[in-house]
């Protein structure tokens, strides 16, 4: 049995009981002038993310409590999560949504899944009517299409050009016809054939789940642009749910994200696969975890929880998933040479060759790794 914890320990934890609810009722109050911010940028056309001002501010902060001890960075980890927290509370409040806002009707085929529920929300949460069409409505794609001013194709990456074959021809000429895949040349291209209106690939970076838009990332690909406003229209509906905007022609999109997504999840598949194989021990293993282990083992177990359909689709539509596969295996190879022949010069010669490729980048990791790891061994 512990020992019964003492007297003054819990005087102690009383009063810090207290300042935590007098902390949180300040969050509050500050939440509320927060309110009123939002207001006065969505009157005056304000955007959400000033990064000047938050620049000084964290600059400032920091400084706050040196003299009484508390380490600078503490301060700076809290005060950029209460800044997250701000801008997240002035997009749910509409504050990037312009105070005269043409409503548009939207059909999202592919409604009732995961993203199409996300992307429904923040159209209806700036005032536009939302079709929707799925599998198990009565509305179907091609009526959702002749009936909207942008349809928007949020389906299984393996049968989106299918999709686009069938809603495309009952767009109207002055409507938008999008898609949200993770795979854009042969997305776009099919909604260019298929369509005569203006047509826009896009691909949110990030998965439906999320517990806010604020700080995430688009990309956005321009097809046929038969009316320049309606590129303008996306972005900034983007805009006003946080998002963050990268615009970029299809094929450069499909080249990183054979990077960005392929190789990320090419590489953790293996070593899921190479765990299994030796038949690990997960709970053994974890009792002598580093940080950095654990966090390779979350995303791991992350990514085998979820579904084996989306990611064999991000990895086998993408043109370029043969080269990078290709090119990873060859590294891996080499790699294992060196190890097994205990060929230290060379290893050595590799480790800085890949060293200068990451250049001025691998200090940044440090930092910004560091602070991840902070975070992570703060929650186990």
């Amino acid at each position: 049995m512990p020992d019964p914890v003492p007297q003054d320990l819990l005087a102690l934890r009383q009063r810090i009981d207290q300042l935590d609810r007098r902390f949180v009722e300040l969050l509050a109050e500050r939440n509320e002038l927060v309110a009123q911010v939002a207001d006065v940028k969505r009157q005056s056309g304000f955007p959400i993310r000033d990064p000047d001002r938050e620049g000084r501010m964290l600059a400032e902060r920091r400084t706050l409590g040196t003299a009484d001890g508390i380490r600078p960075e503490v301060v700076e980890s809290l005060f950029r999560v209460i800044l997250w927290a701000s801008r997240d509370r002035q997009a749910s409040l509409r504050a990037a949504v312009p105070v005269q806002v043409e409503p548009r009707t939207i059909a999202i085929v592919g409604g009732l899944g995961g993203m199409g529920t996300c992307l429904s929300k923040m159209f209806q949460e700036q005032g536009h009517e939302v079709l929707i069409s799925d599998l198990d409505t009565t509305l179907r794609p091609n009526e959702a299409a002749a009936r909207a001013d942008v349809t928007v194709i949020s389906v299984n990456i393996r049968a989106t050009r299918e999709v686009i074959e069938l809603v495309g021809p009952n767009c109207r000429e002055d409507a938008l016809l999008c898609d949200v895949t993770s795979i854009k040349d042969d997305p776009v291209r099919a909604m260019v054939d298929f369509s005569s209106c203006t047509t826009i690939g896009t691909h949110p970076l990030f998965g439906p789940a999320i517990n806010s838009l604020q700080g995430q990332r688009v990309v956005v690909t321009p097809g046929r642009i038969n009316d320049d406003a309606w590129l303008k229209w996306l972005e900034s509906s983007f805009k006003a749910a946080g998002l963050e905007v990268i615009r970029t022609a299809p094929e450069q999109h499909d080249r990183i994200m054979s990077v960005v997504q392929v190789l990320t999840h090419y590489s953790t598949e293996v070593i899921g696969r190479t765990m299994q194989t030796l038949g690990v021990s997960i709970e053994e293993s974890l009792q002598f975890t580093s940080p950095i282990y654990h966090m390779e083992l979350l995303m791991a177990a992350r990514h085998f929880a979820q579904s084996p359909d989306l990611y064999s689709a991000i990895e086998m539509t993408n043109p370029n998933a043969d080269s990078v596969t290709e090119a990873f295996t060859k590294a891996a190879d080499e790699l294992r040479d060196l190890i097994t022949t205990g060929d230290q010069e060379g290893f050595r010669r590799t480790f800085g060759e890949v060293r200068s490729f990451f250049g001025d980048f691998s200090e940044k990791a440090l930092v910004e790794s560091s602070y991840l790891i902070d975070r992570l061994v703060e929650r186990t």
